[in-house]
């Protein structure tokens, strides 16, 4: 079942309230969990039975995605603001110092607060801000596109595209690396989740002069990457590995952007190895 938290933030304008939906299952050390730009929490459903044995799981929607609304006039969708927002959230939610896993933008995110000393553990599955000027414009090229085909399709065409392998491929094999496998309801309703999400636009612009260069310390860092990711090539993992040089770089074999789908036994393998 999901539930919404509503909280404070400091903010140029004072404090603001904040309102983010998630779901939370499990028993054990706290584990968040961060989606990527434009997707939901429920691209996270997959491996949640897993990790869900071993911890306290904690999925959210990101500000403006998913069930969540975009934050308040004057709070920015950038990489402080997001970050504070989650800072917040800890405390809405009575969890000190949790694991965090992210993938995509929610991965930078993760890395973002294990950079401020906010988590116990990271896992970052293909973080943003790792790319180069090339490879950036690439990705949001591509998300862009995706974005307009997605405000373009009425539900009823989504739903009929959805439903064979074929129809699946052609929306999600940008992410996926195995489509077939993501269910018709699950691309029907990331679909739509892409076309309504506020934060969207905000997000992107302002990731344009992002770029992770800090080592982190202290804490420890897993970095996994798809091998078949089409959207953040996997080089970039490397690049990655050279900022953050104790970080475990793990191969995510015959997986796309977000891998939780390709190959759920392995994320959650590697997630929870990494919140050890």
């Amino acid at each position: 079942m999901s539930a919404t938290v509503s909280f404070n933030v400091a903010s140029a304008r004072g404090e603001q309230n904040v309102t983010l939906s998630y779901t939370r299952r499990g028993s054990g050390e706290p584990l968040l969990l961060l989606h990527g730009i434009g997707h939901h929490r429920q691209a996270w459903e997959p491996v949640i039975p897993a990790l869900a044995a071993e911890r306290d799981v904690i999925a959210v929607d990101l500000p403006g995605c998913g069930d969540s609304p975009a934050l308040p006039d004057g709070m920015a969708h950038d990489l402080p603001t997001m970050s504070a927002v989650l800072k917040a959230l800890f405390g809405a939610l009575e969890i000190e110092r949790p694991h965090v896993a992210g993938n995509s933008l929610g991965g930078l995110l993760a890395l973002d607060l294990a950079r401020a000393k906010l988590v116990r553990s990271v896992t970052a599955l293909s973080p943003a801000g790792f790319w180069n000027d090339a490879e950036r414009r690439y990705a949001f090229t591509v998300l862009s596109t995706m974005r307009q085909i997605a405000r373009r399709l009425p539900p009823p065409v989504v739903e009929r595209l959805a439903r064979p392998a074929l129809g699946r491929t052609l929306l999600t094999s940008t992410i996926y690396a195995r489509p077939g496998r993501r269910s018709p309801e699950a691309v029907v309703a990331e679909t739509l989740a892409l076309a309504r999400a506020q934060g969207f636009s905000e997000t992107l612009r302002s990731g344009r002069t992002v770029q992770f260069t800090d080592d982190i310390v202290g804490t420890p860092v897993t970095v996994a990457w798809g091998s078949r990711d089409r959207l953040l090539i996997p080089r970039q993992g490397v690049r990655a590995k050279g900022v953050i040089p104790r970080a475990r770089l793990v191969r995510l074999p015959r997986c796309g952007h977000v891998p939780m789908n390709d190959d759920p036994a392995l994320v959650a393998r590697v997630v929870l190895d990494g919140s050890r």
